[in-house]
């Protein structure tokens, strides 16, 4: 449990500073949101021909997901994967870090992984087409409401 310590007095006697303290209980501040280029596309994975340790999923959130795509798929270093996650350079190596231990903890325990948005955003307009399940966006003034590839109207916003 977090705590804080505020001074409410001090004494000083024969060169020793005395300090009674009082414990106060704070609340942390909210989480900063993390650019992502990309939501996944993908929701999940599942181990195949083995039974499951666990029955508990591993949810890998999406900007664990753009940290391991940034560092070790586009071999970006730490401070570059950050500048690009609008994040600092510590941030990105927890969140990196968290991303490889529920990995190896899907793999090791042959457990599901299952995304989610976590704390992130994305700053381009992203759709799903209902129809041949492809992810675009919709950038600056461009009004595509068509999946580019079927050019099915039948699409739906993917935003979070």
């Amino acid at each position: 449990m977090n705590s804080c310590f505020i001074i409410s007095q001090f004494f000083l006697i024969e060169n020793i500073l005395i300090i009674f303290a009082a414990n106060y209980k704070y609340m942390p501040r909210n989480k900063r949101l993390r650019k992502i280029v990309a939501p996944p596309r993908f929701s999940g994975y599942k181990p195949y021909g083995c039974r499951p340790q666990s029955s508990i999923p591993v949810e890998l959130f999406f900007e664990e997901y753009e940290a391991l795509k940034l560092a070790d798929y586009k071999m970006l270093n730490h401070e570059q994967a950050a500048i690009l996650m609008d994040i600092s350079r510590a941030t990105f190596a927890r969140i990196y870090e968290n991303a490889r231990r529920k990995i190896a903890l899907a793999l090791v325990e042959t457990r599901e992984i299952v995304t989610s948005t976590g704390s992130s955003y994305t700053e381009k307009k992203w759709k799903l087409c209902n129809n041949c399940h492809a992810r675009f966006n919709k950038s600056g003034n461009n009004t595509l409401s068509a999946c580019p590839l079927c050019s099915s109207e039948n699409t739906v916003h993917i935003n979070f």
